[in-house]
């Protein structure tokens, strides 16, 4: 069944590419919503195929779709899946307002507004406001960009073959919100001083500006709550940043609204993996636990990062305790134009140009590496996950096993005990190894969240890390092409030498982002690992010595022939 999609507001593809001008009100049908970088692709009523930007369209219901004509325009919120399990509204009510936000309170009506790159409904006419962002775009004349077009399909990285999930079209085919808007400077934005990033040359190696004021952010007292009279229930953290003591409420759902933000704003940055969502068990008291754990390593990630740490949609959520602050900052990010390679304008970078040998080197190694540590990664959180279930399962059963057998031994040396001492007292020394196996088995159940549970979550947070190194080589790759390209089309005459160099010293930019987080990536894994294993190892010492002390206390209460 073909799905129908109604335009919310003017939209004006570029020319020569593969993008589809829209018109506020025109009915589409839906042909591929799987473009990714927020794009779909659909057909108008004059049977042309284009893509145009998802957050720019609404979805038909089937009786909707029979009476287009009559279709009321929409306001911004959209029939987008719920995937947080909230409750919608619908769009189609032009005149629809919330009900429940004052009565439930600012966090319900984060719930209920769509996360979208628009913002809300402009004062300004459509045709008005994409005037308007047409004069700030300023394309460098003569380039032609056509022939980028047929390879969307090739950005993918080689580099993702084996590891991670690649995403497919590293660049939009947008020139507004794509790789090739920052390399062919066709994005126009003005950064401040205070949200430039810089990259520094320590030593023989090229670092992020370190973080000059760390932080640390603790999350802490995840409680049940509920809304809507009880109907729904979700669990809420509490965070305090030590930079200002102040204690803000999140949600996970909100953890993966910020998730969705910095992925798309650094593509050349691994963002640390939230926890699993789980569906079955959700309010057990040790999976509640459990993900506060790997929030908490999440989080740590963060703050200890140079770039991510300061970032402005970051410190909005650690910080945000009012309704209308949220809600303007919120939209402010989903409307950032810095997203993609586009974060690029506000790197600052050492003037040397890089030996494009150098970098192929570079890259080559991380990704040698990077496809081995996967493995690695992935089998030791396979082996924290499946040790544990033997320590808590088959080794837990097995002690109290021979517990209850010495036990049993025990009672039946009781029956004849009689008038002689040592017999009594080797019936209770056999007694107490009895118990002694069966708070042995006891204690293999509950020391792993001690030592391999923390080794997993450890895990589970590199897991996610390294699986997103693969789309860090893959957008660089992509932009490394764009750059041969554009020497190849100025070998022809068909591009300028200043418009070449400007390519070239942009595309310098993300190599140096790039080598910067591979950098800072090693440094950081061989500090952390270090004190991972470190803190596993003494946790297995401490568990097996009380072992040791548990067998020699026992021991003690058997006669010395």
């Amino acid at each position: 069944m073909t799905t129908q999609v109604q335009a919310l507001y003017d939209f004006t593809g570029e020319p020569n590419t593969t993008e589809m001008s829209i018109t506020c009100g025109e009915i589409l049908t839906l042909v591929n919503t799987e473009i990714g970088e927020g794009w779909w692709e659909g057909k108008n009523a004059k049977g042309e195929t284009g893509l145009f930007p998802a957050a720019y369209v609404r979805k038909l219901a089937p009786d909707e779709s029979i009476q287009t004509k009559a279709a009321p325009a929409a306001p911004r919120y959209d029939q987008a899946t719920d995937d947080w399990g909230d409750q919608q509204f619908s769009a189609g009510d032009s005149n629809f307002q919330r009900g429940t936000s004052h009565e439930d309170g600012w966090d319900d009506d984060w719930d209920d507004d769509t996360y979208s790159e628009i913002g809300p409904v402009p004062q300004k006419s459509n045709a008005q406001q994409q005037q308007q962002y047409n004069q700030q775009l300023t394309p460098l004349p003569g380039m032609p960009i056509s022939d980028y077009n047929h390879h969307v399909e090739e950005t993918a990285s080689n580099y993702g073959s084996s590891v991670g999930t690649v995403r497919k079209n590293k660049f939009a085919p947008s020139s507004k919100v794509s790789g090739e808007s920052y390399l062919l400077a066709t994005l126009n934005v003005e950064v401040r001083d205070s949200e430039k990033v810089y990259i520094v040359q320590e030593e023989d190696r090229y670092e992020w500006w370190p973080i000059t004021q760390p932080y640390t952010v603790t999350v802490a007292s995840p409680k049940k709550e509920s809304k809507f009279k009880g109907i729904k229930s979700f669990i809420a953290y509490q965070l305090t940043p030590s930079f200002n003591n102040i204690q803000v409420s999140r949600r996970y759902k909100h953890f993966d609204w910020l998730h969705e933000r910095l992925q798309e704003k650094f593509t050349l940055i691994p963002i640390p993996p939230l926890p699993d969502k789980q569906i079955s068990g959700r309010y057990d008291e040790q999976l509640i636990e459990r993900r506060r754990v790997q929030l908490q390593e999440f989080v740590d990630w963060m703050c200890r990062h140079p770039v991510l740490s300061k970032c402005e949609v970051w410190q909005h959520f650690l910080t945000c305790t009012d309704e209308k602050r949220w809600k303007a900052g919120k939209r402010q990010a989903e409307r950032d134009p810095l997203i993609g390679l586009n974060y690029c304008i506000s790197i600052v970078v050492p003037e040397k140009a890089l030996l494009q040998s150098q970098v192929d080197h570079i890259t080559e190694q991380c990704h040698m590496f990077i496809t081995s540590m996967d493995t690695s990664v992935k089998s030791v959180s396979s082996m924290c996950i499946a040790h544990t279930k033997k320590l808590q399962g088959p080794y837990k059963a097995d002690c109290q096993k021979v517990g209850e057998a010495f036990c049993s031994l025990a009672a039946s040396l009781s029956l004849d005990e009689g008038s002689l001492a040592s017999t009594s007292k080797l019936t209770t020394a056999i007694k107490m190894t009895g118990s002694a196996y069966i708070d042995m088995g006891r204690m293999y159940d509950e020391h792993p969240k001690y030592d391999w549970e923390p080794l997993g979550d450890k895990f589970h947070l590199y897991k996610g890390v390294v699986g997103g190194f693969p789309d860090v080589l893959g957008t660089h790759k992509s932009a490394v092409q764009k750059k041969r390209e554009c020497e190849r089309l100025t070998a022809e005459n068909k591009m300028e030498i200043a418009q070449l160099n400007e390519v070239l010293r942009r595309t310098d930019v993300v190599s140096y982002a790039l080598v910067a987080e591979i950098n800072h990536f090693k440094a950081e894994r061989t500090k952390d690992l270090n004190a991972t294993m470190q803190k596993f190892l003494r946790q297995q010492i401490h568990f097996y010595k009380k072992i040791v002390d548990k067998l020699e206390t026992t021991l003690k209460y058997y006669d010395d022939e």
